[in-house]
């Protein structure tokens, strides 16, 4: 068997709530795609709303509603009338945990097949696009069958995951994170930050070469 090769990582740090990040997903997705073989792709939870910050939308909903056009003009993201249906009616509850818990867990039953970032992506789509409720356990029964999970599995673990979740936002926090989405490019025991918000795939990818390259040159 040949030895792994020990690739650079890109973290991609975001938030399920977040409406940059769900902008953003699909570019790290692109990324993860365009660049295989050449880095590996982590997706790890922020905890953007958590603790104090929980509670219903109402609070947030006209400085959001305000700026879904030009969010949706500059990523492209579409916000479906189910979500604005939510903003609107004013008592859903934003809570960052449950969603980010629901990572780790597919994180820790897809090992092997890396699709954390689409699944990330898919806690954002049943949230923005289809006004799905994220603090109901129940509704990441039909977000992971497309993934081959078995939702009894899931759940068992998503009931026992709240430790491992907070843990990650410590962790998150001492790496000196304050915005979403951040993205960092880890090699070895060095991190270059490659991005704060979101950026253009175009973009974003020559920043990642330009990381990549000085790093072969610092290695020579």
């Amino acid at each position: 068997m040949e030895p792994e090769i020990d690739l650079p990582e890109l973290l991609y740090i975001y938030d399920p709530l977040c409406s940059w990040c769900y902008g953003m997903t699909p570019v790290i997705q692109r990324i993860q795609a365009e660049f295989e073989g050449r880095i590996n792709v982590s997706v790890l939870n922020g905890g953007m709303v958590t603790g104090e910050q929980v509670g219903p939308i109402r609070a947030k909903w006209p400085q959001l509603e305000t700026a879904l056009p030009e969010l949706a003009r500059i990523t492209g993201a579409r916000f479906g009338e189910a979500f604005r249906t939510l903003g609107q009616q004013g008592d859903y509850v934003l809570n960052s945990e449950l969603p980010c818990r629901a990572l780790v867990v597919f994180r820790q039953l897809d090992v092997t097949q890396n699709r954390a970032v689409h699944f990330a992506h898919a806690i954002q789509q049943a949230l923005f696009e289809d006004g799905k409720d994220l603090n109901d356990p129940a509704t990441y029964n039909a977000l992971v069958a497309p993934y081959g999970i078995e939702a009894e599995a899931f759940q068992q673990l998503l009931a026992t995951a709240q430790k491992a979740v907070r843990q990650e936002f410590a962790a998150v926090a001492q790496i000196g994170v304050k915005g979403f989405p951040t993205s960092i490019l880890r090699l070895g025991n060095q991190g270059y930050l490659l991005a704060q918000g979101f950026q253009r795939y175009e973009v974003f990818a020559s920043g990642l070469e330009l990381a990549l390259l000085q790093a072969d040159e610092e290695a020579k």
